[in-house]
C-alpha cells in the first residue's frame, strides 16, 4: 500500500480491497505449496480466493509475480528478530537456523526452483525476485557481519558480500535439490568454516 493510499481517507470498498489481497496471497500461497508453480493457475487461486480472476491481474499481471508476493508474506510474518550474542557465529547461526526451519517446514524448494527458472529469462522479473528473496534475506547477514568488523570477530576489508555468498549458497543449494537434510548442525558447520575461512582470508 503507498503512501498516498494510507492517507487518504477510506473508501466504502478499500477494506473489501484489502481483504480480496490478502485472500489470493493466502489462497495463492496454499496452492502453490500443494501443487507446484507448474499446475496452479489463476484461474484455481480466483476460485479459492472467492474473488474474479480480473481482481487478481489488477495487481500482479503474472502467475509467477503473485507467486513471489504469496511466499515473500509468507516468510515475512515469520521474519526472525536479530541476534546479537556477542558472538558473530551464535548470531548467524541463529539467523541462518530460524530461515533455514522456515523454507524447509514446507515444500518451499519447488517453488524458489521454478520462480528462479522465471527470472532466468524475464529480466524484470529478476529484478523483483532479487529485492522480495535475495535482498531481503541477505541484510540481516550484512549486519552481522558488518558488526563483527566492527568489534574484531573479522578483520577489516573482510569482503561481506562474498561472505554472504558462502553462508547461504550451501543452503539454497540443498533446498533446492533435496540431496541432505538442512539441519542445526549443518547450519553450524556452515557458519564455523565461513567464518575460520574469512578470518584466514585476511
Amino acid at each position: 500500500m503507498t503512501t498516498q493510499e494510507t492517507a487518504a481517507p477510506p473508501g466504502r470498498g478499500r477494506p473489501r480491497d484489502e481483504k480480496a489481497r490478502v485472500a489470493i496471497l493466502d489462497s495463492a500461497a496454499e496452492l502453490l505449496l500443494e501443487r507446484g508453480l507448474e499446475k496452479v493457475s489463476m484461474d484455481a487461486i480466483a476460485r479459492q480466493a472467492g474473488v474474479s480472476k480480473a481482481t487478481i491481474y489488477r495487481w500482479w499481471p503474472t502467475k509467477e509475480s503473485l507467486a513471489l508476493d504469496s511466499v515473500y508474506r509468507q516468510w515475512s510474518a515469520t521474519r526472525p528478530e536479530p541476534h546479537q550474542t556477542g558472538s558473530v557465529s551464535e548470531d548467524l547461526i541463529a539467523l541462518l537456523g530460524s530461515w533455514s526451519k522456515l523454507a524447509t517446514g514446507r515444500p518451499y524448494g519447488r517453488i524458489i526452483a521454478a520462480l528462479l527458472s522465471a527470472a532466468q529469462s524475464d529480466p524484470g522479473f529478476a529484478q523483483q525476485y532479487r529485492a522480495h528473496f535475495v535482498d531481503q534475506r541477505r541484510e540481516p547477514g550484512r549486519a552481522i557481519l558488518r558488526h563483527a568488523i566492527d568489534t574484531g570477530q573479522l578483520p577489516p576489508g573482510t569482503d561481506i558480500e562474498l561472505g554472504l555468498d558462502l553462508l547461504y549458497g550451501p543452503i539454497y543449494h540443498r533446498l533446492l535439490n533435496g540431496h541432505a537434510l538442512i539441519n542445526e548442525a549443518f547450519i553450524r558447520d556452515v557458519v564455523t568454516t565461513v567464518h575460520a575461512g574469512l578470518n584466514a582470508a585476511a
